[in-house]
C-alpha cells in the first residue's frame, strides 16, 4: 500500500495532474488543501470544476461549513480514516494539495494539543483586536520564550493559539509539542512540482483576474457579515472585505490578491523546501513521474 503525495504551491498545474495521475493508476483523490475543504469558497479558492470532480472521486472537497471548526488535527483523523477503507480496493492512493499542514497531519501526524475553552480564545481574540498583536507576543515571551524562536509571531493565528494554549494548560506551547513523527501503515512516496517563478507568477496574477471574471466580488460580498470566521481569513475573501470597509478601492484590492497569492505560494516553496524525501518534476513530466513511481514502490517492495 503506497500514498502518493502530489504537492507544490498553488498555480503548479496540481489539480489537472492529479485528475490524470488517479485515472492512470485507478485510484481516487484526498484533497489536502485547507481551503477548498469548504463548500461556500467556491470562486476564491479556486476548487476542481465539477466536471473534473466527476472525472476522478474526491475526498475533502466542499465537505465541511465555513461554520464548523475544522482542525489539522481532526483533517488527519478523518483523512486516515478515507485513506484506509481506500487501500482495501486501492493499492496506491494520492493526496494531493498545497497545505503543508495538512500533508504533514496525513504522512507523520501532529501533536495533540488539548482542546481549549472556546470563551477563552474569545477572549484572546478580543484582546488582538483591542491591543494588536505586540501586546499578545509580549504575554506569549513572558509565559513561553521557547516557542518564540520557532514560531511565526507576526502570525496572528499563531500566536493566539500558542497563547491560548499556554494559557488554558498553565504549561509552555513548547512543551506540549512532541514534534515525533507517527508511524503510518502504508508507503509514502512525494512528488512535488515546480515550474519557473516568473511563469508561476504570471498563472497567479492570471488566474486571479479569472476569479474576479467569474464572480469572486459578488461571492465576498454574499460573506462579508461573516468576515471574523477562521476560515474567510483568506487570500482573496480579505482583501476584499477591506475594499467593503472602505479601506481600499476595487483595483487596488484586486492588486493585492495577486501579491498575497504570490507571497503564500512563496512560503509554500519554502515549506516544502525543508523536505529532502520529495522528488521535484516539471507539470508536464508525467512519464518522469509514473518512471519515479515505479522505482520507488520497486525499491520499497
Amino acid at each position: 500500500m503506497t500514498l502518493l503525495v502530489l504537492l507544490g504551491a498553488t498555480g503548479t498545474g496540481k489539480t489537472d495532474l492529479s485528475i490524470s495521475l488517479a485515472k492512470y493508476f485507478g485510484t481516487e483523490i484526498i484533497s489536502a488543501d485547507s481551503r477548498q475543504i469548504y463548500m461556500e469558497l467556491d470562486i476564491g479558492t479556486a476548487p476542481p470544476a465539477p466536471e473534473q470532480l466527476d472525472e476522478v472521486k474526491h475526498h475533502f472537497i466542499k465537505s465541511r461549513s465555513i461554520f464548523d471548526e475544522y482542525t489539522a488535527g481532526k483533517y488527519e483523523t478523518d483523512a486516515l480514516k478515507v485513506i484506509g477503507k481506500l487501500f482495501e480496493t486501492n493499492d496506491y492512493v494520492w493526496l494531493v494539495g498545497g497545505s503543508g499542514l495538512y500533508i504533514d497531519a496525513v504522512c507523520k501526524g501532529i501533536d495533540d494539543i488539548p482542546a481549549t475553552d472556546p470563551e477563552l480564545r474569545k477572549n484572546i481574540v478580543k484582546r488582538y483586536r483591542e491591543e494588536g498583536i505586540d501586546s499578545l507576543r509580549c504575554e506569549l515571551e513572558r509565559l513561553d520564550p521557547d516557542i518564540c524562536s520557532t514560531l511565526d509571531i507576526h502570525n496572528p493565528q499563531r500566536v493566539i493559539r500558542a497563547l491560548e494554549a499556554c494559557v488554558s494548560s498553565g504549561k509552555p506551547y513548547s512543551s506540549l509539542r512532541k514534534n515525533f513523527e507517527k508511524s503510518r501503515p502504508f508507503n509514502i512516496i512525494k512528488i512535488g512540482l515546480t515550474i519557473d517563478r516568473n511563469l508561476l507568477y504570471n498563472r497567479i496574477n492570471t488566474r486571479v483576474d479569472r476569479m474576479m471574471e467569474a464572480g469572486l466580488e459578488k461571492e465576498a460580498e454574499k460573506l462579508y457579515r461573516f468576515k471574523e470566521l477562521n476560515a474567510l481569513k483568506t487570500v482573496g475573501y480579505r482583501e476584499l472585505f477591506d475594499y467593503f470597509d472602505g479601506k481600499t478601492g476595487l483595483e487596488k484590492s484586486v492588486e493585492l490578491i495577486k501579491r498575497n497569492t504570490r507571497r503564500y505560494a512563496k512560503r509554500q516553496i519554502t515549506w516544502f523546501a525543508r523536505y529532502p524525501e520529495i522528488r521535484w518534476f516539471h507539470p508536464d513530466d508525467f512519464d518522469g513521474i509514473i518512471a519515479e513511481i515505479r522505482k520507488r514502490s520497486e525499491k520499497d517492495g
